[in-house]
């Protein structure tokens, strides 16, 4: 087997407050392949973004704790220096946030902003950078791409800001795009364009994605594998059609319970995980989620290590359920938690 492009090991992050160590990442390990798109998904608060930006080196400042090792291609880059950093982002490893209008800067036309990144890694003149932002907006689907460079942030909708980000992100053909929320705020259709332009990506270039969302419409749509987090930890790992058909970790069970269904029986309202996620500051002992879990039991106080528990290797959770008693404890009232798996 090849080696991963990017390897991350017990990452922990965690800042000092005024209320105390809030523990925003702890322990998350992953591996991600060359064009393999991962989908970490999870509700606001669970430590999603906060992993992708400590993979960037966004996080840092005097408040920040950082543990364990991502290393991209062998390279290890939690600690390092500025410089180092630097050259890495954008050139290999990309970005596009989760609100293109705040991360666009409001008084620079477009065009202008793709040349800055490009000229800040590469010596090409002005010129052959705007050359190549008009042939990066043409490729995202910005019409009349040459004429828009000349627009300001305001002058694009929702839809072709998140263009512009995108093509900004690829503006030095990086080997990893990291998307956070990339498809908040846009409508179904602009949405499903977004999707496809991504999945394009990955299938024309090769593109390695790592997709942050709490939508798990967007994850069946287009990712290889999905990680589940809550509360700081990954709660579940596995393939798409290992978490869509057959989700192990309750918490899992509720997301796709939440999920509006257009086959089956019509329901008076959606399913819905009870409570809210533990602070992070002062989190519960055990299994952080059994608090909100309907089938909490004594084992549930001590903590539960992510471990493959049935007979997938690669399919893993944290959860003390006995691993034959699942599948019965799936069954709710309103269905079956979990797709039906297509014959």
């Amino acid at each position: 087997m090849s080696e991963p492009l990017l390897s991350v090991r017990d990452l922990e992050v965690s800042f000092r407050t005024e209320g105390g160590l809030l523990q925003a990442v702890d322990g998350v390990s992953f591996d991600l392949k060359r064009g393999e798109t991962l989908s970490i998904v999870g509700e606001s608060g669970c430590g999603k973004s906060v992993t992708a930006m400590t993979l960037m080196g966004l996080t840092g400042g005097p408040n920040a704790r950082f543990s364990g090792s991502v290393k991209l291609d062998g390279q290890e880059l939690l600690g390092a220096d500025d410089e180092v950093m630097r050259s890495i982002r954008g050139d290999r490893m990309s970005m596009v946030f989760q609100n293109p209008m705040t991360s666009l800067n409001p008084v620079h036309r477009i065009g202008n902003q793709i040349v800055e990144q490009i000229r800040a890694h590469r010596d090409v003149s002005k010129k052959e950078a705007m050359a190549r932002a008009v042939e990066l907006l043409d490729a995202v689907g910005v019409p009349d791409a040459a004429q828009r460079a000349r627009s300001y942030p305001h002058e694009f909708s929702g839809g072709m800001r998140q263009r512009a980000m995108i093509a900004m992100a690829l503006s030095l053909e990086p080997e990893i795009l990291i998307a956070d929320e990339p498809t908040t705020a846009l409508d179904v259709t602009i949405q499903a364009q977004i999707l496809e332009l991504l999945k394009q990506l990955n299938r024309d270039f090769g593109l390695t994605v790592i997709l942050i969302t709490h939508d798990l419409g967007v994850v069946a749509d287009i990712a290889d594998r999905v990680a589940v987090m809550y509360a700081g930890r990954l709660v579940e790992t596995g393939t798409l059609d290992e978490i869509f058909y057959d989700p192990r970790h309750p918490y899992s069970w509720g997301l796709l319970g939440s999920v509006p269904r257009i086959e089956g029986e019509r329901l008076a309202r959606l399913a819905q995980i009870d409570g809210q996620p533990p602070a992070l500051i002062d989190p519960p002992p055990g299994c952080r989620f059994r608090e909100r879990c309907p089938h909490a039991f004594g084992k549930c106080g001590e903590e539960p290590e992510l471990l493959s528990r049935g007979e997938t290797p690669g399919h893993l959770d944290r959860c003390w359920l006995d691993i034959s008693e699942r599948p019965a404890l799936r069954q709710l009232p309103s269905g079956l938690i979990g797709l039906a798996k297509p014959s």
